[in-house]
């Protein structure tokens, strides 16, 4: 059974920087892409961030040269590095496994965390 459970949420001023990690079990690293999703106050779930198997990453344009997802396949742990916060980047974030290749904006989820609240204040 896939079992993925983020941390690394919390409250933060504009401009800020965060860290999110997503410790994932129940299936063999590989089998998967990643991805984080987040839902911003009175929006729908969007795709931000992506890892391929093969190391490859892709962001929505929001996030571009702000955030970094990364893996450690030894803590079989995803991790989400989100710099120059903005308020508009508030809301939850999801950590999801996701079908091969992998695109930030198209990703679908199969697997899913309970999510980690992400507050930026102007």
């Amino acid at each position: 059974q896939v079992q993925l459970a983020e941390s690394g949420g919390g409250s933060v001023q504009s401009g800020g920087s965060l860290r999110l990690s997503c410790v994932a079990s129940g299936y063999t690293v590989g089998t998967y892409c990643m991805g984080w999703f987040r839902k911003s106050p009175g929006q729908g779930r969007e795709g931000v961030a992506a890892l391929n198997s093969d190391g490859s990453t892709s962001y929505v344009d929001s996030v571009k040269g702000r955030f970094t997802i990364s893996k450690d396949i030894a803590a079989r742990t995803l991790y989400l590095q989100m710099n120059s916060l903005k308020f508009e980047d508030t809301g939850v974030y999801y950590c999801s496994a996701v079908l091969c290749p992998a695109n930030a904006a198209t990703m679908l989820g199969l697997y899913w965390g309970q999510g980690t609240q992400v507050a930026v204040s102007s």
